[in-house]
């Protein structure tokens, strides 16, 4: 009987939180649904966009065959394969093949070198059986715009992950600081002084900002002075990105601690908002994604830093290229301080 009315006593409270039995019917069909589509709709080498410069129309019909997109120039270069967003650029001079690599992705670069150099074996083949004598094997040379022969995938999704950590544990740590002051009064008298829900948030978000920062310097120079991970570009603009993504989940954090009764309640918040935007900030290539998909990824904080963290770390590019980044980033920032004040004032009316 105790352990019945224990069952019913349990059971009683979770069918009154309303938020709880989200979290664990809801939360795991969105997480796995979100799987799915980037897992079954991840770009591959079938997808790739490749400028052809005088090549030999068999070697362009046996892409063409293997699913990739071919596309004639008179003239290519890496500014061209940069401008057309094309993963690669082949060209034949002088019986040889000079093949040049985007590498945004050196799994796809891999696979695109493979294909090619099965194209021209097929080719050599080909023609030594018309010719009953042994044909050489045409011979392919390889440039990179972005990284190197050595470069592996964890060169480009390392920048994601400094990015990725540095917003969780901020947000994390900001959301559930201030649901303590809730929860223990230390908010609610604060707002019974004269102190205005501007001031309160302001005070918040430089106290927890000064922590904020030093986590973001810690993690930056463990991550690119001890762990060696790849640095083209300025480590200062690497801290700069950093610093904005943290005071976006700052602000985040705080906004929807205003939300949560509990600490296990702001913790239901990660499945929600923390983990689609690893799925959604370059871990799976978007380029090749339905549109949709792509819509999703642009309405996430974490796919602004990721992007201009990947530009500076594996690109080496400058602040121009990163700038539209930052000025989303800062828009976000300001969204959220916004809903901050409004939601402490409707929270605390006096």
């Amino acid at each position: 009987m105790r352990i019945r009315a224990l069952v019913r006593r349990i059971c009683e409270q979770l069918m009154r939180d309303k938020r709880t039995l989200a979290l664990l019917f809801l939360a795991p069909l969105l997480v796995l649904t979100l799987m799915h589509y980037l897992f079954n709709h991840t770009g591959n080498v079938s997808d790739a966009k490749i400028g052809t410069v005088n090549l030999d129309p068999r070697i362009v019909e046996l892409m063409k065959n293997q699913g990739m997109e071919a596309i004639s120039y008179d003239h290519a270069d890496k500014e061209t394969l940069v401008k057309d967003k094309l993963d690669a650029v082949i060209e034949m001079q002088d019986g040889a093949i000079h093949l040049i690599l985007k590498n945004t992705d050196p799994s796809v670069s891999k696979a695109i070198q493979m294909k090619i150099s099965q194209a021209a074996a097929s080719l050599a083949e080909a023609a030594s059986q018309q010719g009953k004598a042994a044909a050489p094997r045409v011979a392919i040379t390889t440039d990179y715009v972005y990284g190197g022969a050595d470069t592996n995938y964890f060169d480009t999704l390392s920048p994601i992950l400094i990015g990725f950590f540095v917003f969780f544990f901020v947000f994390l740590i900001a959301g559930i600081g201030l649901l303590r002051e809730r929860t223990t009064g230390t908010l609610e008298r604060l707002m019974a002084t004269p102190v205005r829900p501007g001031e309160v948030i302001a005070g918040y978000l430089a106290g927890y900002g000064i922590f904020a920062f030093l986590q973001t310097v810690i993690v930056v120079l463990f991550s690119t002075l001890v762990l060696g991970i790849h640095l083209a570009g300025s480590i200062w603009y690497v801290l700069l990105i950093n610093l904005l993504l943290a005071f976006v989940a700052l602000s985040l954090g705080i906004l929807l601690s205003a939300f949560a009764a509990s600490e296990f309640q702001m913790v239901q918040f990660i499945p929600i908002v923390i983990i689609p935007q690893i799925f959604f900030a370059g871990i799976f290539p978007l380029d090749h994604m339905a549109a949709w998909i792509q819509v999703i990824a642009r309405i996430m904080p974490l796919y602004y830093a990721a992007d201009a963290l990947k530009s500076v770390m594996y690109k080496g590019l400058g602040f121009g290229d990163i700038a539209v980044d930052l000025g989303v980033l800062l828009l976000f920032a300001a969204v959220f301080i916004g809903l901050n004040h409004r939601r402490l004032a409707f929270l605390y009316r006096k």
